[in-house]
């Protein structure tokens, strides 16, 4: 047991380490004040989310770009709330100034699969006007600089595909500090595997690629089966397709902030539905980064167990849980310094030692249980 717990923690170490190292490769991208050329067609499902759209609409109004160049499609997904109606009335209040946005509009989205945001993504396309798509989600908010960082770096970039940085607001509690520090921890593997040039993971909130290269590569064809993944298998897709022209946006005017969820039961229920896709990954170095991540927490869990029991040397228990706890907090503090999300770090230690349940549990249940999503259920 001891020699397969050092195989483990030193995989886990060389794949996180690796991580860390390459991290600052990805330059931080800067503005350097260029004429806006790049046309944007920014598209917003949304089901039930009257709370949130106040806050994105807010920021749709602030954003610095020329309004001939971008317009904001919102795809309604059967609300049953008065989210179309906040929408209509602020859109109102736009038409009356003339610095706010202009072409934004609400349409219906047509559901032809099991996947109602696909569905919705694949409704706007058909519609959308431009060359570039941009997708986020309703309970974000969007720099002020958003489009024109987008614009700078495909003018400087040979880009096909773009994937941005996403992170939480900034709030207090301990509960939306530990999804804080979960996300940062997924921002850092994120950028580490662009940096490695093998992308693996990316967050629709904030995610940017050409119309007529969803269209070649047909889009979600292939696993619209699965409700989940809007994301991940269309990167999948493009990087298989164009490896050298998928690029990541490393910069502060690019970062959208969305919401933690506000209970424990909410948070495994998104858990579940990110978990949901995995075993349909295509991609070897996400695969065999989940893996090693889950048997790594798996093994922390195990080893307290028999520690406990006398039945594993608890020196070398100890030893194990110090790797995994510093190569961790270096790849979360690389993260949290480039997201100005430092504060995060005072629950670093509690949530190292709760995240391995979380893990194994979230593993556990997604193998085969149904999950709850804006009031619908999906089966894995």
């Amino acid at each position: 047991m001891a020699i397969i717990s050092i195989v483990i923690i030193l995989l886990y170490l060389l794949l996180i380490g690796r991580f860390v190292f390459s991290f600052d490769r990805i330059k931080d991208f800067q503005l350097r004040d260029l004429p806006a050329k790049t046309s944007f067609s920014v598209v917003i499902p949304f089901r039930n989310e009257s709370n949130n759209l106040p806050d994105l609409l807010h920021s749709i109004s602030q954003l610095e770009y020329p309004n001939h160049l971008f317009e904001i499609i919102f795809v309604d997904d059967d609300s049953s709330d008065d989210s179309v109606a906040i929408i209509k009335q602020v859109l109102d209040t736009f038409s009356l100034s003339e610095s706010t946005p202009t072409d934004i509009r609400v349409i219906k989205n047509e559901r032809t699969s099991k996947s109602p945001k696909k569905d919705a993504i694949n409704t706007a396309i058909k519609q959308a006007k431009n060359k570039w798509i941009i997708t986020t989600d309703a309970d974000c908010t969007l720099p002020k600089y958003w489009l024109r960082s987008f614009d700078e770096f495909i003018q400087l970039n040979e880009s096909k595909c773009i994937v941005a940085p996403v992170a939480y607001n900034k709030t207090n509690g301990f509960l939306n500090r530990f999804q804080l520090l979960d996300l940062l921890s997924l921002q850092g593997a994120t950028i580490g595997g662009f940096a490695l040039k093998k992308p693996f993971l990316c967050n629709g909130a904030n995610f940017a690629y050409q119309k007529e290269l969803f269209i070649e590569l047909r889009g979600f064809q292939g696993n619209t089966n699965i409700a989940s993944g809007d994301d991940i298998f269309l990167l999948e897709k493009i990087v298989n397709a164009y490896p050298n022209h998928v690029h990541y946006l490393k910069s502060e005017y690019a970062i959208v902030s969305t919401k933690p969820q506000p209970s424990w039961a909410l948070l495994i229920a998104q858990r579940l539905r990110w978990a949901s896709k995995t075993s349909a990954y295509n991609n070897g170095v996400g695969k065999l980064t989940g893996l090693i991540v889950l048997m790594t927490n798996a093994l922390i869990i195990i080893l307290a167990l028999l520690s406990a029991l006398s039945m594993f040397n608890f020196k070398i228990f100890l030893y194990i849980v110090f790797i995994k706890l510093n190569i961790d907090f270096i790849l979360i503090y690389k993260s949290a310094s480039f997201l100005n999300q430092r504060e995060a770090l005072i629950s670093y230690i509690p949530s190292f030692f709760i995240y391995p349940f979380i893990c194994v549990y979230i593993a556990f249940l997604s193998s085969f249980k149904t999950y709850k999503w804006k009031g619908r259920t999906f089966r894995k």
